[in-house]
């Protein structure tokens, strides 16, 4: 019997073995996860998904070089490659549309589809989101920075995080045992290795093919986000024109956690919504 939640389905996408969640009914939702350490579309998502599946039908894949998913020998990640391994999933499932949800990396990556394969798209939501070059942040060079230890997850986590009572001991260890299993931290240490700015820079969509995206896109960011900068949404608002923009005060980069009920009612009512 499968006790661990992390673990949901499998099913080859672009030809990767791939773990993903899939639950609910309804219209599709597609939740991509961030690029934090160890991190999982259970762990991003774990409180998400079981609001949304009441009234959707929710897919979360551990995107190819996270989690689950199986890593191919000498595979190159990059943007093309995750685009590459985010439609085929959908080809696999069989779903032609699906409204999508993006955090900070996931973000990027969610940006990059519907400007790609708009047809594929309902509405966006970019939440804390990349893909739009800005100078890194030192929260998130140490992101992408990780060498294992507890002490340093935990370093991580309370930059994550605007309450630091939710990060306790236990979770960082839990994370710390996850960012360490067999080929994970080989697989991350390859992403971003240093310098780092360029990765935000290969994350990042052209101005004008942003200004092009017609999906309605709801855009959600924490205040005090010390990972990426509150910055790269009001810049992705003032490009997007279909788009609104919810900021959560006391708020670090954990919306859907820090603020998981709120989030959650935003997203699933932007999705509910009648196109204007």
């Amino acid at each position: 019997m499968q006790t661990n939640p992390e673990i949901g389905d499998s099913i080859v996408a672009a030809g990767i073995s791939t773990n993903y969640h899939d639950h609910g009914e309804g219209p599709a939702v597609l939740l991509i996860h961030g690029s934090g350490p160890g991190v999982t579309a259970w762990a991003n998502w774990r409180l998400t998904m079981p609001a949304l599946s009441s009234r959707f039908r929710v897919i979360a894949p551990d995107m190819v070089g996270f989690g689950e998913t199986r890593r191919p020998e000498g595979h190159h990640y990059s943007m093309q490659t995750w685009l590459a391994h985010l439609l085929g999933l959908l080809d696999a499932l069989d779903i032609e549309r699906a409204h999508v949800v993006g955090n900070s990396f996931g973000g990027a990556l969610a940006l990059a589809l519907a400007i790609h394969a708009p047809e594929r798209v309902g509405k966006l939501v970019l939440m804390g989101s990349a893909g739009v070059s800005f100078p890194i942040t030192a929260g998130l060079d140490a992101v992408w920075g990780y060498e294992p230890s507890i002490d340093t997850m935990r370093a991580l986590l309370d930059i994550f995080a605007f309450d630091r009572s939710r990060v306790t001991d236990e979770l960082a260890k839990l994370r710390y045992e996850a960012s360490i299993r067999p080929g994970y931290h080989e697989a991350f240490s390859r992403m971003f290795p240093a310098p780092r700015q360029r990765w935000v820079d290969a994350l990042a969509s052209d101005d004008e093919q942003i200004r092009r995206v017609a999906h309605e896109t709801l855009i959600v960011h924490g205040r005090d986000d010390r990972v990426i900068p509150l910055e790269t949404s009001l810049r992705l608002h003032a490009l997007i024109e279909r788009s609104q923009l919810h900021v959560f005060g006391q708020c670090g980069h954990w919306t859907q956690i820090e603020h998981a009920a709120r989030f959650n009612r935003l997203v699933a009512d932007h999705f509910s919504e009648a196109d204007a």
